[in-house]
């Protein structure tokens, strides 16, 4: 292979990748390096999202809940199931299916774009060349004009808890357990432990979350933080905030762990342990110290409003900059830095990014929370509609939640839009797209939606934002 490119992009997850195919959209000559291998030593493209991240939960999280829904819901249906059971082996390997069809799926992409694929680690020695070391020890030197640093995250390690065998696990070893734990822990009640607690739960185990914090889910909006943890507690999850691990040990083939929280000193014992306490990037041995590349004290690298590094030439995007640590934002990011390479405009919306938390009920935000509009001294009006009252969701049976629209007081301009119920990865990009066009909830309130359907309670609670919703029997305010 050739050792001088237009761009060089290392990583090949879904910030990576993108931004690869992306510049060879645009016609520039370019190779993705990634150092991700099967137990064949194959290269496996698509990163942590694609293999153990946001697509393996995904499959999982959708069998576990139809697996839960046919013991607990189909009955009220009509639908009389009996003696279900559950077969791992075959939910793993559909997961597993699914993976492998979207990795494959990348490298048809690449080869369609005609993007370069060269395996093995890199590590970036100055502002237009990269080391790559293959699996054979094979040292080769790759110049580029441009170079894209794209290598992800992984999961936080944690002393009191590390890593073993099969009993001790990241969030990687929490997707490929071979029988379902009946007593399982999880150091952790963020989005990562939340959603993997919820596909275990729903399979059987006794799931208990030990969360540091003593405010839950403080990242989403405090009103659905508390409804989305009613729900949760109802469900049977066991979270328990303020508790701080101390220690773990094992003991035929168990783990106990040591925590304390209000009460003092308590102890707990598990059949599997996942810790979930979140991610680093990934920027251990990605450069030369004659680089002189600036990272933070947390490994993130530094990179201004449009991913420049302090290197010319030098780009940086994904979990490996400021931000959160999400794969579409990574995406963008991708989109982004190759049309500037191309000499084109391009931009993110840093305040438009949707979050989303795939349990059941869904949990989605985008924009400004009521916590950050209070904070920042803005005047803002509330809207909310509850998906009780809404005639799609009682035909689904599932009822729970609400949609909360945020709006400036003079303006009326959307700030952020909020939700907890069915469907809310969905829904949530009615809220983007109103907001990046610069919206007033007036505009949606002026919207024509379809009946029935689950985004008419976006719509109600737009008009609420005026207090003139529809299909509420509350009083005026």
């Amino acid at each position: 292979m050739k050792n001088k490119f237009d761009v060089i992009v290392v990583g090949a997850g879904p910030a990576g990748y993108v931004a690869a195919i992306k510049c060879a959209q645009l016609g520039m000559d370019v190779a993705c390096i990634d150092k991700w291998m099967d137990a064949d030593n194959k290269l496996i493209l698509g990163g942590t999202c694609l293999n153990v991240g946001c697509i393996p939960s995904k499959a999982l999280l959708e069998s576990s809940e139809k697996y839960d829904q046919a013991i607990h819901q189909f009955n009220d249906h009509g639908v009389n199931v009996n003696g279900v059971e559950l077969d791992l082996d075959i939910m793993q390997s559909r997961k597993a299916r699914i993976v492998n069809e979207l990795t494959n799926g990348v490298s048809a992409l690449f080869k369609a774009n005609g993007v370069n694929v060269i395996g093995g680690h890199a590590r970036l020695l100055d502002n237009s060349h990269i080391e790559v070391t293959d699996i054979e020890d094979v040292v080769n030197v790759y110049q580029a004009n441009n170079i894209i640093l794209a290598t992800g995250s992984s999961p936080v390690e944690i002393e009191a808890a590390p890593q073993y065998e099969n009993l001790i696990v990241n969030s990687t070893g929490a997707l490929s357990f071979s029988e379902v734990p009946d007593r399982l822990g999880i150091i952790g009640a963020g989005v990562i432990g939340l959603e993997l607690g919820s596909v275990w739960r729903r399979l059987g185990s006794n799931v208990v979350l030990l969360e540091a914090q003593d405010c839950f889910l403080s990242i989403a909006d405090e009103q659905v933080a508390k409804e989305a943890l009613r729900q949760y507690l109802r469900q049977g999850l066991d979270i328990r905030l303020g508790t701080r691990v101390v220690s773990s040990s094992m003991a035929d083939g168990k783990v106990t762990v040591d925590y304390t929280d209000r009460h003092g000193t308590c102890s707990e014992k598990f059949d599997k342990l996942i810790v979930a306490v979140g991610r680093l990037p990934n920027t251990k041995d990605l450069f030369s110290d004659e680089s002189r590349l600036l990272i933070d004290e947390w490994g993130f690298i530094h990179v201004d409003e449009q991913c420049r590094t302090n290197l010319p030439n030098v780009y940086a995007i994904g979990d490996v900059v400021r931000g959160p640590m999400l794969a579409h934002k990574g995406s963008e990011e991708g989109v982004m830095v190759a049309e500037l390479i191309a000499g084109k405009y391009g931009q993110v919306n840093y305040n438009n990014i949707p979050s989303v938390i795939y349990t059941s009920p869904e949990v989605a935000w985008t924009g400004k929370n009521e916590q950050t509009l209070k904070t920042e001294g803005i005047d803002y009006r509330v809207g909310a509609f509850p998906f009780g009252a809404n005639g799609r969701a009682r035909a689904h049976g599932d009822t729970v939640g609400f949609v909360k629209i945020l709006a400036d007081t003079h303006t009326d301009k959307i700030l952020g839009v909020h939700m907890i119920g069915p469907n809310c990865s969905e829904l949530i990009a009615q809220a983007v797209i109103a907001i990046e066009f610069g919206a007033s909830s007036e505009d949606l309130a002026l919207t024509v939606f379809a009946h029935p359907t689950l985004s008419e309670v976006v719509h109600e609670a737009a008009l609420d934002v005026s207090d003139i919703a529809i299909h509420t029997a509350k009083k005026r305010r």
